[in-house]
């Protein structure tokens, strides 16, 4: 079984049609066709069903693919962490993070960490703190930026403390609390609330903070988006709990203090156990844009 041959099932298996994963893997079709025809001989079974408009794995290629992902991660690295002992980075870097990013820059950061070390492939996605922390376990990406109530630390990651941050409730121009100096959590309760979708990360700390002053609340509208979250505010649609700086200034939205309010911490995280020479160069690139609190779990 050779690595090339794992390289054409996966591609066959991301692109279900044959023509489209030889384009992917740069080989004509007849030769990626006749290299798994060959390790399925190999194998003793077929890995993929096929017709001449249809290809889907069979039960024995998704058995099969986990382990092959897995071989060729491997082998990746493995080439990746013997080039860079020359300083000529290589390999993959997957980089997570959360829609509420305001400590660091990522794009900028990613930027010169292309311009450092062009032969990495860079790749970028948002979403949950907690999928994040998994993702790093499973070594599917390297290092992330979370946002996580006071009461939850990141585990089984190493991590850095980026900032601690106290939300502020963010409404529109004409909103009868637009004028307030400070509010308290019992000003809101009649409010309607915009926030992220209910059991994510970003909304457990406001539901913390009310659970914790005995008050409920209603919410409305959930969404992954600031910028919709912002823009529903602006029409005076919602209150919304945001970190200070995700308010654009000069915006016409107020962002007023809480008194008892929700608060967050933002981390820095990456593997614990055995982080690539990439994922170190990225951090360092980070470190110096950004004063972190060191805190390995």
């Amino acid at each position: 079984m050779e690595l090339q041959q794992l390289r054409y099932v996966l591609a066959v298996a991301e692109e279900r049609n044959f023509t489209r994963a030889a384009a992917k893997t740069h080989v004509v079709q007849s030769a990626l066709s006749h290299q798994i025809k060959a390790l399925e001989h190999e194998l003793g079974v077929q890995l993929f069903a096929r017709t001449s408009r249809r290809v889907e794995l069979t039960d024995a290629g998704a058995a099969f693919l986990p382990a092959a992902r897995a071989t060729l991660d491997a082998a990746d690295r493995a080439i990746a962490e013997a080039v860079s002992t020359t300083g000529d980075l290589r390999g993959r870097l997957m980089i997570g993070a959360i829609p509420t990013v305001t400590t660091v820059d990522i794009t900028a950061a990613l930027g010169a960490f292309h311009r450092a070390h062009p032969k990495v492939e860079i790749g970028l996605t948002t979403g949950s703190s907690l999928d994040f922390v998994e993702a790093i376990r499973s070594s599917v990406m390297d290092v992330a930026v979370l946002g996580l109530p006071e009461e939850v630390e990141p585990t089984g990651v190493a991590s850095e403390v980026l900032a601690r941050e106290k939300l502020v409730a963010v409404v529109g121009p004409g909103h009868r609390l637009a004028g307030r100096r400070r509010l308290r959590m019992t000003d809101l309760v009649e409010e309607t609330f915009v926030d992220f979708p209910a059991s994510s990360p970003g909304r457990a700390q406001s539901d913390g903070a009310f659970l914790a002053a005995g008050l409920t609340r209603t919410i409305a509208f959930e969404v992954m988006s600031t910028d919709v979250m912002l823009d529903l505010v602006a029409q005076d649609l919602a209150v919304a709990l945001l970190a200070p700086d995700l308010v654009p200034a000069g915006c016409g939205l107020s962002a007023v203090p809480v008194i008892g309010g929700p608060s967050r911490v933002e981390y820095l995280a990456w593997s614990a156990f055995n982080p690539s020479p990439a994922a170190l160069a990225f951090l360092d690139i980070l470190r110096t844009t950004s004063a972190v609190e060191e805190n390995h779990l």
